[in-house]
């Protein structure tokens, strides 16, 4: 029996964000290899190509390297003289081939075949990732930094806005809008609990500039005789989720957003970004598309 026993190390915890708000999350057992198609579709373009440039280079110096512990195995390279070696690796890896240097010995033509077997596969990978990366739907909506609660047809109303940055077509756009607080149950036990909140339309057909959302903060509401600190005390949570199928692409779009208590603005106002030229003809400014104004009394 061994006197030395190899204690698993502990998962490195992970963070994540709900609004503004950081979570740690520990125990998970995971790691950069154990997810890599995921990693790779979610970093940054610099990121993908740097690590892919990385990977690249590590291959071509580890077959550079086993072709360095042969017997002079690549024809008109300079005995001894790595570098030589690691240009051959580059171009067999990328099974360009230039001629002046190849394989003369059978360890030579072994380490090229496994070479060029593993540059293929290389190859494909990239090019699977590259064409997945560039052929994901992406939404270009844009939602409003604050949701606001004011006076709508004569009941106070939880509004956020939203509008379509592209312009094109979004047709059978759905939305969805969800509350999560804490609470505490009979037990006195607390969980997050989540309720959907019932807009007063939550399709748009014809989804192609901007789309404000209502709910109605009636009897029925969860958030009724809610105030900003009674939602605070709650950690409140809002997500809003759009989605649809884009006409130019035939794909479906999804996005959401995520506002914390602290981003609602109570008694305000979203500005007007509408207006009428001389022409009749209808104006939006985006730029204002932020900004909010306190409610009149």
């Amino acid at each position: 029996m061994s006197l030395f026993r190899r204690v698993p190390s502990e998962p490195k915890p992970q963070l994540i964000r709900l609004g503004n708000r950081e979570i740690e999350a520990r125990g998970l057992a995971g790691g950069f290899w154990s997810d890599l198609y995921y990693r790779s579709m979610t970093v940054s373009w610099p990121g993908f190509f740097a690590g892919a440039a990385a990977i690249f280079l590590a291959l071509n110096g580890g077959f550079a390297l086993v072709y360095f512990l042969g017997d002079n195995p690549v024809a008109n390279a300079v005995p001894g003289r790595f570098l030589d070696l690691l240009y051959f690796s580059i171009e067999t890896l990328a099974t360009v081939g230039y001629g002046d240097m190849h394989p003369q010995t059978d360890y030579g033509h072994l380490i090229a075949t496994v070479e060029i077997f593993t540059g293929m596969s290389f190859l494909a990978v990239m090019t699977g990732l590259v064409f997945s990366r560039f052929s994901r739907p992406r939404a270009r909506f844009v939602f409003a930094r604050y949701p606001i609660v004011a006076q709508h047809d004569g009941q106070p109303t939880l509004m956020v806005r939203v509008a379509n940055a592209r312009h094109n077509t979004i047709s059978g756009a759905t939305a969805r809008l969800w509350l999560i607080r804490g609470e505490q149950s009979a037990e006195g036990e607390y969980f997050r609990r989540y309720y959907e909140l019932d807009l007063r339309r939550s399709e748009n057909p014809v989804f192609a500039l901007s789309w404000t959302i209502f709910h109605p903060i009636d009897e029925s509401s969860p958030l009724h005789g809610s105030g900003p600190d009674d939602l605070a005390k709650a950690e409140a949570l809002l997500v809003l989720t759009i989605s649809g199928l884009d006409d130019n692409s035939a794909q479906q779009l999804n996005a959401r957003r995520s506002y914390s208590q602290d981003h609602i603005r109570w008694q305000h106002r979203y500005v007007d970004i509408s207006s009428s030229a001389d022409d009749g003809r209808l104006i939006i400014d985006y730029g204002k598309f932020h900004d909010v104004t306190p409610e009149e009394t």
